[in-house]
């Protein structure tokens, strides 16, 4: 699968106001649409019948793959308000080829809508078939064939093709695959795999402390980073196939812990199909309006994506208490483990009966149950991130992580352990409600990001003293204008005496400098506060520098931090 078999090919694509395609992108794994790899393009529309773009792509993406000998793959297409993404299946060695066998289909759907002179539709199979070849595999097919049968992972990029996880996996140069095969050392490792709108990046870490505290070499990817035990393998944002990868090669491996944001599943899909379990946070509003997921029941189809990632057998662990997963759930009729904060709650309650895995909370403590009865974990006031249990979100979070290490084969006792030491500071759950004192008073650092983020954390701080509250809100452009209203209501429902509107002017994402912080500002004098009591900065840094500079004792300070966060935290002495 060589990125370079087909640079010489361009694919022209009439377009118009009307109608506007935007890039072809590789599927590596399952993602929304289907458990297959191929390839997908996003189109924007309009004046035109959904319906009939939809059959015209049927039509015309049916009459190319049978063309270039693939009539046995899938063609699919999903519309939304304004548009429509398109995607075929495509075998593992012809992933490039792929994109250009879904441009050479959309050029035909595009010619049509716009009444556009067509290609020669034989010169341009003939190309296709011309980058097919030089990109073809047997070697890889055949691989990847006997390992599917064998229940064993596949793992293939530009550079390596890996068969197994960890310790039990081999990897060769692509290109370059072996002859034979010694198949009785390779295997798949204890897999979970964690994705929601917020508290996946909590969930992820604290099941990997519990992992380890069972004394299993755990590892995770999350958006902060690749780690194995205590080696950090790469910092940044690895929630997306390339960090599953590096993770599931090394070879001290022994479980594995795999965050999975919207993005990556719906660019590349998911990087894995042998997980033994699979959760769901919760679903709320939140980049709404990108790749054609346009409202949270949209997005929560997008997180039950990660079933398509379990082996047979494998088990979704999902929130009860959060309407969106529950209303997924059952559209399409899912078997789950269940966690709630609440021992009476309907899914609680028929997993008891039934003798089924579940968490929940009753009598102030942690508890699992399955057929051989329920166990105390322990005592939520024994749990530091827990807040007393004011920080429910935590809580969670935490039931979530003991479900899925549970499935995973972690001891129980160690889950205790690991959630009674696992505290809200930047080594164990960095930019996640962090506190440090500053000249008498409180400060907390957290990543909230969204509403629905923002009123949880604002919630867990509600009940502490504090003769002055400030907050620091800064934003990325790729919202909504309402998203960004959105994040002022939860800061000033936190009633705060002062608000800091910090710029991210490296995340402006086609808005112009100065647009969020106006949003921002003009939500905040519309809720009643006072324009002395609006605060600017030039970046979070400089926001958080002249917030601590104001702090006096008894005060508190919530810094909502995007980015930029290492320099803040030197500022606090962390």
């Amino acid at each position: 699968m060589r990125e370079d078999v087909s640079e010489a090919l361009e694919v022209q694509i009439a377009a118009s106001a009307a109608l506007r395609t935007g890039d072809c992108r590789r599927l590596t794994g399952p993602g929304l649409l289907w458990g297959h790899a191929g390839a997908t393009l996003e189109a924007g529309f309009s004046g035109f019948v959904p319906a009939r773009v939809a059959a015209l792509w049927q039509h015309h993406a049916r009459r190319v793959l049978e063309a270039v000998g693939w009539a046995g793959q899938a063609a699919g297409a999903r519309l939304s308000e304004g548009g429509i993404a398109v995607a075929i299946s495509a075998p593992v060695d012809q992933l490039y080829a792929a994109t250009y066998v879904v441009q050479t289909a959309w050029h035909f759907v595009a010619a049509d809508l716009l009444g556009a002179v067509r290609g020669d539709f034989a010169a341009m199979i003939a190309d296709l078939r011309c980058v097919m070849a030089r990109e073809a595999d047997p070697a890889l097919v055949a691989l990847a064939a006997e390992a599917g049968a064998r229940g064993l992972e596949v793992l293939i990029d530009e550079d390596l093709v890996t068969v197994g996880h960890g310790g039990t996996s081999q990897s060769w140069p692509a290109g370059a695959l072996p002859a034979a095969v010694d198949w009785g050392g390779l295997g798949n490792l204890p897999l979970g795999l964690i994705t929601g709108t917020n508290g996946k990046t909590t969930t992820t870490r604290l099941a990997m402390a519990m992992a380890r505290g069972a004394g299993i070499v755990a590892g995770l990817t999350s958006t902060d980073m690749v780690q194995v035990g205590d080696a950090v393998l790469e910092r940044g944002d690895f929630s997306g196939p390339s960090g599953a990868r590096l993770l599931l090669r090394d070879p001290r491996l022994e479980m594995g812990f795999l965050e999975l944001a919207r993005g990556g599943i719906l660019r590349r899909g998911l990087p894995v199909r042998q997980a033994m379990a699979a959760v769901v946070t919760n679903v709320a509003s939140d980049h709404l309006g990108e790749y054609g997921i346009n409202t949270v029941a949209e997005l929560a189809e997008v997180k039950f994506a990660i079933r398509r990632g379990l082996r047979a057998g494998g088990v979704m662990i999902l929130n009860a208490d959060d309407a969106p997963v529950v209303a997924e759930a059952g559209r399409l009729g899912l078997d789950a483990c269940w966690f709630s904060r609440l021992a009476d709650a309907p899914q609680i309650v028929a997993a008891r009966a039934a003798g089924q895995r579940c968490g929940y909370v009753e009598g102030g403590a942690i508890w699992l149950s399955d057929a051989a009865g329920a166990q105390r974990v322990i005592a939520v006031a024994d749990v530091p991130i827990a807040m007393g249990g004011a920080a429910g979100y935590n809580v969670s979070n935490a039931l979530a992580a003991v479900c899925l290490c549970d499935v995973l084969g972690v001891e129980r006792a160690a889950m205790g352990r690991a959630l009674a030491a696992f505290r809200s500071d930047p080594v164990d759950n960095p930019g996640r409600c962090n506190e440090f004192a500053h000249n008498g008073a409180r400060v907390f650092v957290d990543f909230a990001h969204n509403p629905h983020s923002i009123a949880a954390v604002t919630g867990a701080l509600a009940g502490l003293a504090a003769k002055r509250k400030f907050i620091m809100l800064a934003h990325a452009g790729d919202r909504s204008d309402e998203d960004i209203r959105g994040l002022a209501r939860g800061a000033v429902a936190f009633g705060p005496d002062y608000v800091m509107l910090a710029e991210l002017s490296d995340y402006l994402r086609g808005r112009e400098v100065g647009s969020v912080t106006a949003i921002l500002r003009q939500e905040c004098l519309a809720l009643g506060m006072q324009p002395e009591q609006l605060l600017a900065a030039t970046s979070p840094a400089d926001g958080a520098a002249q917030v601590l500079r104001r702090l006096q004792p008894g005060d508190l300070a919530l810094l909502l931090v995007h980015s930029e966060r290492a320099e803040i935290f030197a500022m606090l002495g962390a």
